[in-house]
């Protein structure tokens, strides 16, 4: 029998089975013939799910055959699970280690997506912490509390931490390409995790190893330029995330004497930029990106900057998520840019507001109860119904740039989109992701920009707004510690529209 059709043929046997049996075996007081029929679905339900359900690694390595869906046979799971073992085997050098790490690399290149997934539950399954030694120590430990032994009694503790999959992992961040293979693999990993929690633990010792490897400590800045490799340049083009470089015009433009682009870079990684902040030097905040982004503009007079506007930052590495380094990245940034130019004063953002046009669509009506009557005839005149509903509001919106600036309906949406952005948060944090990322690094929110990104992209995340988010460098502490209460740092501009 083809074991792929085995679900269906033991529901088909257990429909059979229940229908040839005497009808006594099932009668009961008050039975009805619907009851029976649920009955039967419900335990062929339950006998499918138990021969569908996935088996652990531990189940296939012990078995002879594969199962349904199963990549690897088991005895090709046995030859990948040896040569993992090989790779950390306690007789093997590091540098040995390495090589043999990089064979399973290799491997792993020319497999499907199924065969690489069954690596991950190897490593998952059979590279864990061994539970009993972990038990025993932490036992100890206890045991060991304000005694002279605690200290040896930590030792050992954290030893037991320390998985099998760890050294593993270790061992392939050793060959040259190692630390690409590692990162490009959690890539991979990240989308499949919701559907597979088994992963999970693989995921975790990734994103573990991947904060202690790429710290800021061994992170090095460096400036692009035109006069970078064209295979830099090249990646700009290709990781740039919040505005799409049109052309090799555009990218002169952002690289001209009144800009700045930098980079973080690992030694692992020497040619990929793994964040990037692109800036430009000009004399006040600026409230749109058209002019910056216009590449027939004239280079501003770096000798009247005084401010300097991060209008991108871009994360390249899919597989590094978790790792902040954005932090780290501004502040680099901003002490390489003073002692360049030392009459910079003020350092802010000229960001999108990505989350914005689709949380109004689920909050309109909210937002509409919190006016007075005075302010909701008004809009109800201006929107063409009263009471003006959701929808109506939605509908005056398709169209935002040709509101005019005593619109109540343009009025409203700036008062949305500071409440939005000053009181909206989720376990503690702000809700939108640019907000999450600068108010977290010890921004404020200073100013809306109203037709700040008149673009497609900029009209369908926030009806074309854009937001000012404030770096003073006297307050950054101050304000993670008032986002650490759960208040969102904001100018009184923004508390103002927040407040109507």
């Amino acid at each position: 029998m083809n074991m792929n059709t085995a679900p269906e043929w033991i529901a088909r046997s257990v429909s059979r089975l229940r229908s040839a049996a005497p009808a006594s075996d099932n009668k009961a007081p008050g039975d009805k013939p619907a009851r029976a029929a649920a009955a039967d679905k419900a335990n062929v339900t339950d006998v499918v799910a138990k021969v569908a359900a996935p088996r652990s690694t531990n189940e296939r390595l012990a078995a002879t055959l594969r199962r349904g869906q199963e990549a690897l046979s088991p005895r090709a799971l046995r030859r990948l699970l040896a040569d993992l073992q090989e790779v950390v085997a306690p007789q093997v050098s590091e540098l040995e280690g390495g090589r043999r790490a990089q064979g399973v690399a290799q491997w792993y290149a020319e497999a499907s997506a199924e065969e690489r997934r069954d690596m991950w539950l190897l490593l998952c399954e059979q590279f864990a912490p061994d539970a009993t030694r972990f038990k025993s120590a932490r036992q100890r430990y206890e045991a060991a509390a304000g005694t002279a032994e605690e200290g040896q009694a930590e030792i050992s503790l954290r030893r037991a931490l320390v998985s099998p999959r760890t050294r593993l992992l270790q061992r392939f961040a050793v060959f040259p390409e190692g630390m690409r293979f590692l990162v490009d693999m959690r890539a991979e990993l990240l989308p499949l995790l919701k559907a597979d929690k088994r992963l999970l633990a693989l995921d975790a010792e990734l994103e573990h190893l991947f904060s202690t490897w790429f710290d800021v400590a061994f992170l090095e800045l460096r400036r692009l330029s035109w006069d970078s490799p064209a295979s830099l340049i090249e990646k700009l083009i290709k990781y740039e995330a919040v505005h799409d470089i049109r052309s090799w015009a555009d990218v002169k433009n952002r690289l001209d004497s009144d800009r700045r682009c930098y980079g973080f870079f690992h030694p692992r990684l020497p040619n990929e930029p793994l964040i990037f902040v692109e800036v430009a030097l000009v004399d006040h905040i600026s409230s749109s990106i058209t002019p910056l982004l216009d590449e027939a503009a004239a280079p501003a007079d770096l000798a009247r900057a005084t401010t300097a506007i991060f209008y991108s930052i871009s994360n390249t590495q899919t597989g590094l998520r978790g790792v902040s380094f954005g932090d780290s990245l501004i502040k680099h940034v901003v002490e390489t840019l003073t002692e360049e130019f030392p009459r910079l004063r003020t350092f802010a953002t000229l960001s999108p507001i990505p989350g914005f046009r689709g949380w109004l669509a689920k909050h309109a009506a909210p937002m509409l109860e919190r006016l007075d009557e005075k302010r909701r005839g008004e809009l109800g005149r201006a929107v063409g119904f009263e009471p003006p509903q959701a929808a109506h509001l939605l509908t005056a919106l398709e169209k935002p740039l040709e509101l005019d600036a005593r619109s109540p309906v343009r009025q409203l949406l700036l008062e949305c989109a500071a409440h939005y952005l000053a009181r909206e948060l989720a376990e503690g944090k702000p809700v939108d992701p640019v907000a999450r990322f600068h108010l977290g690094n010890g921004a404020r929110v200073e100013r809306l920009n109203w037709g700040g990104d008149p673009s497609t992209k900029g009209l369908k995340q926030s009806y074309g707004l854009m937001v000012n988010y404030l770096y003073d460098l006297k307050r950054i502490d101050k304000h993670r510690s008032l986002l650490a209460q759960g208040k969102i740092p904001t100018s009184g501009d923004i508390d103002s529209l927040c407040k109507n």
